[in-house]
Formats: C-alpha cells, structure tokens, sequence
C-alpha cells in the first residue's frame, strides 16, 4: 500500500484530503509544516508528498530545497493557494513535480497522484509472488494457475497487507484504524465481514490462508510447497 504524506497546516483541508486517499486506497501520514514532515521521512517510508506552501516554521517552499539538497527522490503534489507564475517557477526549480491551486477537485488530484507514482516507477514493484500465485497492487488481482481473480479495493488491501507481513496477527482495530480511518462510523464487524468475503474467494488456493486468532485478529500463513 502506497504511503503519502500530507504536509498541510490547515487541519480541516489536512482531515478532508485523509479521507479522500484512505478511501482510494492509500495510507497516509500527517504534519503541520515542513520540520514535522522532515522527522516523519526519517521514520517512515513515504511514496508521495502532498504539500502546501504557506505553514509555520518551514513552508513548502523550504522543506522542497531540504529535500532536493538531500537528494532525496519522493515525488511531491504542492496544492496551495498561491496562485502566481513566480510561485509555480520557484516549486519546480526546486524539484517539484506537480502543482495544484486550492481549491482543488478530489477525483482531478487523485489522477495526479496516480500518474505521479507510475512516473516515479514505484508501481511496478507493487507486486507479491507467493509459489505459483501473484498478487498485483496496481490490478487488485490474484492470478492464479486456473484464472485471474479480482477483488473489491478494501479486501484486497486487507488481504495484501497480512501476505506482506505474514505470521503477524492484526486486530480489528488496527485493520479497521488503516482502512477505514480514525473517524469511521463502521464497526469493527465490518473487518470480520470482509475477511469472510476474501476467504470465501480463495479457499481453493493452497499456498495461503488467513487464520483467526480468536480473541486476537487475524494473519497470513503461507505454506511452503
């Protein structure tokens, strides 16, 4: 699952861009300004940077030139209400690679960041190979000897997420905190109702299973042939 970092000091527009990606699929990491995001990239393995410009501390514009100087190679959207010709120039000379203006369109920013993380060829590592089966992130698809199986966004981010870490148990909660949110007015059935759902579109593969851990969550074994 692709990580993107927001980096918006507004909380409102910070809390609506969250829902948006989470609901898209993708995990995401917040700040307030530019220092914030700096010790955010030293703990975490970001994909994509949505920035802003004008924050405290260290604008946009600022954390750009740090990030350029450090040579490091992370895509980054700036959305900002800044407007201006000169404004756009000075982003890109300092490595920006895209540049909205507030306010923006949810599905026109989500397109972006698609192309953005093809171009950055982070896309084609988003598959997992497990004996003779092959996940694709990109697809959301199993493909199998017999056929090519196509599952719904969330059972899919489910199911990658446990066969990425297999062995490892999640609960409920910490499923239902990464694909739903922190705000969700779901209940963490809905975790056991799409773990149901997958199961019931994979029984017949052998190189895999979820197992329940009860009174835990739930992990992916994988068994050696």
């Amino acid at each position: 699952m692709f990580n993107i970092l927001i980096v918006e000091d507004d909380k409102n527009i910070q809390k609506l861009m969250t829902e948006v990606l989470i609901t898209d699929g993708y995990k995401v990491t917040s700040a307030f300004n530019g220092i914030e995001a700096l010790d955010v990239l030293e703990q975490k393995q970001i994909d994509l940077i949505i920035l802003d410009i004008m924050m405290p501390k260290m604008n946009g514009f600022e954390f750009a030139k740090t990030l350029k100087n450090n040579n490091a190679f992370i895509p980054i959207l700036v959305i900002t209400a800044r407007h201006l010709l000169e404004d756009k120039k000075k982003a890109f000379t300092l490595g920006v690679d895209d540049y909205m203006i507030k306010p923006v369109e949810e599905e026109e920013m989500l397109l972006r960041i698609k192309a953005l993380l093809r171009r950055s060829n982070n896309t084609s590592e988003h598959t997992l190979k497990i004996g003779n089966i092959t996940l694709n992130y990109n697809e959301l698809s199993i493909k199998t000897n017999k056929e090519n199986i196509y599952l719904p966004k969330k059972e899919f981010y489910i199911l990658y997420k446990l066969l990425t870490n297999p062995n490892t148990i999640y609960t409920r909660f910490q499923l239902m905190e990464e694909f739903w949110g922190y705000d969700t007015e779901s209940e963490t059935h809905t975790v056991s109702v799409h773990i149901n759902r997958i199961r019931s579109k994979i029984d017949y593969i052998e190189e895999f299973k979820i197992l329940t851990i009860h009174g835990l969550g739930y992990k992916a074994v994988i068994y050696e042939k």
